[in-house]
């Protein structure tokens, strides 16, 4: 049995026919005011002059809505090929939070780790003496008049002139103090010096001086020739005999020298002794190198004694 044919849809369903005229809509009415602009991406690029500009007038508001005759201006579209946060490149990131990140603790802690060093590095100067609050100076002193207040009375009995007008000097400084002495040592029957006697103390608030010091009374008969180098024991901490005798015994011509350097932690002290001579008799014999050996080592003993407090 064959299905009935589908029936036709009723007038009232029927769509109008294209013959029919159409009834055109009336146009929508137009607004006084330009339409809103479209809203703007989320995502726009940041302005790279966030401030207003120097040039606004003063009292404009920078971010005013432009207008023209009184009437808003949109703002204009944003460009859709640009490319925004998100695609393409990524935007410029905010600077890390200190310790917010992996990053932030590196530069924290290597901060912290600078400030920690450099106040390490203070510290051991002032409890090793890089300052020179640490320096060992025994309790010496350089006296403003070395040469009144060095000992040198061995000498008297062979030269008992005393010189009226010594050479005299004192220096204070905070890395060195340093006094120093030069008179000339006369017979009774002499008119001029027989020999010379140099005293000098220094100070050395800094730096310590044992080792240029060894280095430099140690050694001096490599650098200078024809001269003995004894070490002599018993006088601070470390004391060095230099001497010379060009006259091979005569008591007529040549020269005698010899030299006491002492240090006593960071306190040095010298002690000169130089004759010259040409013509003695045998009343006026220079005195040997034995008598004067022995006469700086006990007036050096007497000084540093005395330059103490």
């Amino acid at each position: 049995m064959s299905t009935p044919p589908q029936q036709p849809p009723s007038s009232s369903e029927q769509p109008p026919s294209s013959s029919a005229p159409q009834q055109s809509s009336p146009p929508p009415p137009q607004p006084d005011q330009p339409p809103a602009a479209p809203p703007q991406p989320q995502h726009t690029q940041p302005s790279a002059y966030p401030y207003p500009s120097p040039q606004s007038p003063p009292g404009q508001n920078p971010y005013a809505q432009p207008t023209v005759a009184g009437q808003a201006v949109p703002p204009p579209q944003a460009n859709p090929y640009a490319v925004q946060p998100g695609y393409g490149y990524p935007p410029p990131a905010a600077p890390p939070a200190t310790g917010g990140n992996a990053a932030g603790r590196a530069v924290l802690w290597a901060l912290v780790g600078a400030v920690v060093a450099s106040a390490a590095w203070a510290g051991g100067l002032l409890l090793t003496g890089g300052f020179g609050s640490s320096a060992d100076l025994r309790g010496y002193r350089a006296p403003a008049n070395l040469c009144s207040s060095a000992d040198y009375s061995s000498f008297k009995d062979e030269y008992p002139v005393d010189d009226s007008s010594p050479t005299k000097n004192v220096m204070k400084d905070p890395a060195l103090d340093q006094s120093y002495c030069s008179l000339s040592l006369k017979k009774t029957s002499s008119s001029y010096g027989d020999a010379y006697l140099t005293m000098e103390v220094d100070l050395h608030k800094k730096t310590d001086p044992a080792p240029e010091f060894t280095a430099t009374w140690k050694n001096y008969g490599d650098s200078h020739s024809d001269y003995d180098v004894t070490p002599v024991q018993g006088i601070g901490d470390e004391a060095y005999l230099v001497t010379q005798d060009t006259s091979n015994g005569s008591t007529t011509s040549g020269s005698r020298y010899a030299t006491l350097a002492v240090r006593d932690g960071w306190t040095t002290y010298t002690m000169y002794y130089s004759a010259y001579f040409s013509s003695y008799d045998s009343d006026t014999d220079p005195p040997t190198l034995d008598d004067v050996t022995g006469w700086l080592k006990t007036d050096t003993k007497s000084t540093l004694e005395q330059l103490k407090g």
